[in-house]
């Protein structure tokens, strides 16, 4: 697992294939919550969205690099505290 401390608050996600993901709002109870307005994207998401720090490959040149691939990363999602699937 990557150490929570590396990753910025406002750092772009991506996945492993370099396919952008959202930004990180903050770290919370060892997840990464997004922003919920993502203006690469022009969408604002009803729901706070979570990622596991476990899914976490890497930090680098300022991005928090996902393990996979951004298609997959929606199936690792999470909404809100209760960490249940999106």
């Amino acid at each position: 697992m990557v150490d929570a401390s590396r990753i910025q608050e406002g750092a772009e996600v991506v996945g492993a294939d370099g396919v952008h993901v959202g930004y990180v709002d903050h770290i919370e109870a060892g997840r990464i919550r997004l922003k919920r307005k993502d203006a690469a994207h022009g969408i604002t998401t009803p729901q706070p969205r979570y990622l596991p720090l476990n899914d976490v490959g890497s930090t680098e040149d300022g991005k928090v690099w996902m393990a996979a691939d951004a298609a997959l990363v929606r199936y690792l999602e999470e909404q809100d505290k209760d960490g249940k699937p999106a």
